[in-house]
C-alpha cells in the first residue's frame, strides 16, 4: 500500500489512465475499473444487514471504487455459511439493503452489485473467529449439495438434492433477484465459485451425480444455467448479470482452464455479461500458496477465448499492478479485496499514485483535493 500513497506523479493529469476509464456493459456504465471485491463480513442479524454494511460499503463507494459488490448474500436461511451471513430471503431484508444501495447512489458515482449465493455443503459453520472442533452444534442446520459428499473430513454429509430441492433453490434465487431489483441494485453477481452450491455442481470433484445434472460438463452446467434462466426472467432486461467462477480447481480430476473457458462460454450464451475469474477452494484441498497475480492469466484467457468482459482478482495490491492489468487487456476490471479492508479510499489513492486528478470528489470532501495541489 505504501506505493499507492507515495508514488504520485509530479505532473497530475486529467486524462484517465486505463484503470480510471469508464466501462459500459448491458446498459450500465461503471465509472472506473476498480471493484470492491465481495467479502463475507459475518455481521448480519438473521440475514438482515444494518449499520455495519452501510458504513462498510458506503465508505468504499465514497472512496472512489467504480463498482462495489456486497458480501455473499444468501437466498435462503439454509443457504448461509454462518448464522451471521447477509441474506435476501425475508421481506424485511429488502428495505435493509435498499438503505445501503440508496446511500451509495446518493453519495458517490459508484454502482453497486449484490452477490447472490447458496453455501451448499460449506454452510452451517460459525464465523471464522469462532470456529473450533464443535462447529455450531445444535444451532446448525441440514446441508444440501449435488452429491452426498462432505466438504472435508470433519464436515457433515450433505443431502443429495432431489428435484424438489433443485426447484426450491432455483426459485429462491429468482425471489432474491426480484428483491434485489426492488432494492435498487445495479447488477447481480452469482457466486459460482469456491465450492459453494452452484460451484459444486460445476466441479467433477463434488458432483458425482448419474442423472441429467451430473457426468459431462454439459450436464454439470445444467442446474446453474437453470438458475440463471430463472433470474433472467425476473431481473430487468436493462440490467447486467455477472458470475464469479473458479476457473481452475487446482486439484487432480478437477476442472482445468479449458473447462473454465467452456463454463464461461456457456454462461455468456445464457445471458451472463461479466465473468469474475477466481479459482480453487472447491474442496478442502488448499490451492498453491498464491504468488503475484496468480489468477490474472485465467482472466486473460477467458476474456480472449470467450470474448466476454472479465474481472481479475487475487493479490492485486497496487495502483500500478491494477492499471497494468487493464492496460494489457488481461481484464476489464480489477477486484480489490484485502487492500480495500486496509484502505477504504484505495481508489482515490490509486488515482494519486497514477498522477490522475480526474476522480470526482463528494461535495463534502472537495477540500481534500487541496492536499494534492
Amino acid at each position: 500500500m505504501d506505493s499507492v500513497r507515495t508514488d504520485a506523479s509530479n505532473t497530475a493529469k486529467t486524462s484517465a489512465p486505463p484503470l480510471f476509464a469508464p466501462f459500459s456493459v448491458h446498459g450500465l456504465t461503471i465509472p472506473n475499473r476498480v471493484v470492491v471485491s465481495p467479502m463475507c463480513m459475518y455481521s448480519a442479524v438473521d440475514g438482515t444487514v444494518g449499520d455495519f454494511q452501510l458504513v462498510h460499503l458506503g465508505s468504499r463507494a465514497m472512496g472512489g471504487a467504480g463498482l462495489v459488490i456486497t458480501e455473499m448474500t444468501d437466498v435462503s436461511p439454509e443457504g448461509r455459511i454462518s448464522p451471521y451471513c447477509a441474506g435476501l430471503y425475508k421481506p424485511e431484508h429488502m428495505p435493509a439493503w435498499k438503505r445501503v444501495v440508496d446511500f451509495v447512489h446518493a453519495n458517490s458515482e459508484a454502482k453497486i452489485a449484490v452477490q447472490l449465493a447458496h453455501a451448499g455443503r460449506k454452510g452451517s459453520t460459525p464465523p471464522p473467529w469462532e470456529r473450533g472442533e464443535n462447529g455450531l452444534g445444535e444451532r446448525g442446520w441440514a446441508l444440501v449439495a449435488p452429491s452426498a459428499i462432505p466438504f472435508g473430513p470433519d464436515s457433515p454429509v450433505p443431502k443429495e438434492m432431489d428435484k424438489a430441492d433443485l426447484d426450491k433453490v432455483r426459485d429462491d434465487f429468482a425471489r432474491a433477484a426480484k428483491w434485489s431489483d426492488e432494492a435498487g441494485f445495479d447488477l447481480i453477481e452469482f457466486h459460482m465459485g469456491h465450492g459453494y452450491l452452484l460451484s459444486s455442481f460445476l466441479s467433477p470433484l463434488s458432483n458425482r451425480r448419474t442423472d441429467a445434472y451430473g457426468g459431462s460438463l454439459e450436464n454439470r452446467l445444467r442446474f446453474p444455467l437453470e438458475v440463471v434462466a430463472a433470474v433472467r426472467k425476473v431481473w430487468p432486461a436493462t440490467k447486467p448479470l455477472a458470475a464469479r467462477i473458479s476457473a481452475v480447481d487446482w486439484e487432480d480430476g478437477g476442472n482445468t482452464i479449458e473447462d473454465g473457458v467452456a463454463i464461461s462460454r456457456a454462461l455468456k450464451n445464457a445471458g451472463i455479461d461479466i465473468i469474475d475469474v477466481s479459482s480453487g477452494n472447491v474442496t478442502n484441498f488448499k490451492r498453491p500458496a498464491p504468488k503475484g497475480l496468480f489468477q490474472t492469466p485465467f482472466s486473460a484467457r477467458i476474456r480472449k477465448d470467450v470474448d466476454v468482459p472479465t474481472i481479475a482478482v487475487g493479490n492485486i495490491r497496487t495502483a500500478e499492478d491494477a492499471n497494468r492489468v487493464i492496460a494489457d487487456g488481461e481484464a476489464d476490471f480489477c477486484a480489490i479485496g484485502r487492500e480495500h479492508l486496509y484502505d477504504a479510499y484505495f481508489a482515490r489513492h490509486a488515482a494519486t499514485a497514477l498522477g490522475y486528478e480526474g476522480q470526482p470528489w463528494a461535495k463534502q470532501y472537495k477540500r481534500a483535493a487541496e492536499v494534492l495541489s
